[in-house]
């Protein structure tokens, strides 16, 4: 399993919006929307780094509101 961090920006005013929206897509753990540079954080993961970008970034993507993406592989996750 390969996971990433998106952090996403959004039109002003749609970061609530488009959270919602990324929680509902396959391959996103989870979206919520925060304060700061960014306006929305997304934990998203597939089978292989190939799959991330083409079923979920790609996907992730195409949301109405979203202005820009940066997708950030998560090097090891601990798992207890």
């Amino acid at each position: 399993m390969v996971e990433a961090f998106m952090l996403i920006q959004t039109e002003v005013g749609r970061a609530e919006v488009v959270a919602k929206q990324l929680a509902g897509l396959p391959g996103v753990h989870s979206a919520e929307y925060v304060t700061g540079p960014y306006d929305v954080v997304a934990r998203v993961g597939a089978d292989t780094l190939d799959g991330l970008h083409r079923d979920v970034v790609d996907k992730v993507q195409q949301v109405a509101g979203i202005t820009r993406t940066l997708t950030c592989p998560i090097a090891e996750t601990q798992h207890p």
